[in-house]
């Protein structure tokens, strides 16, 4: 026959939040654990890749940890990843270049407008 268990705390409905587990005792008794919740790692924002650096924790677990332990010291750390932050500069700096070419380049048609 076996042994029933019961829950340890007052929800007593087949929640997500009141996951258990049944453990044998040393005293041959079986009692009931309650799991917590599986964390998610945090991911990029933009590619969705996890965040190397930042540990995969509960809200309340990032609550107690210090601030450099939740990101990763660089522009955009904790939020986005080396490959994402190396893109946005690259773009950022293609997009300027193409504002001085543009710029020049309307220097020059009025330069030859000008000797005609």
């Amino acid at each position: 026959m076996v042994q029933r268990t019961t829950y340890r705390r007052r929800l007593s409905y087949n929640t997500k939040s009141n996951k258990t587990r049944v453990i044998k005792t040393p005293g041959g008794k079986l009692a009931v654990l309650h799991i917590k919740k599986q964390a998610s790692a945090p991911k990029c924002g933009d590619c969705g890749v996890v965040l190397p650096g930042v540990p995969a924790l509960r809200p309340t677990g990032y609550m107690r940890i210090s601030k450099r332990q939740k990101s990763v010291t660089r522009a955009y750390g904790g939020s986005r990843c080396s490959g994402c932050v190396r893109n946005r500069i690259i773009r950022a700096f293609l997009v300027e270049e193409q504002k001085i070419v543009k710029k020049v380049i309307k220097a020059q048609e009025a330069n030859t407008k000008s000797k005609k």
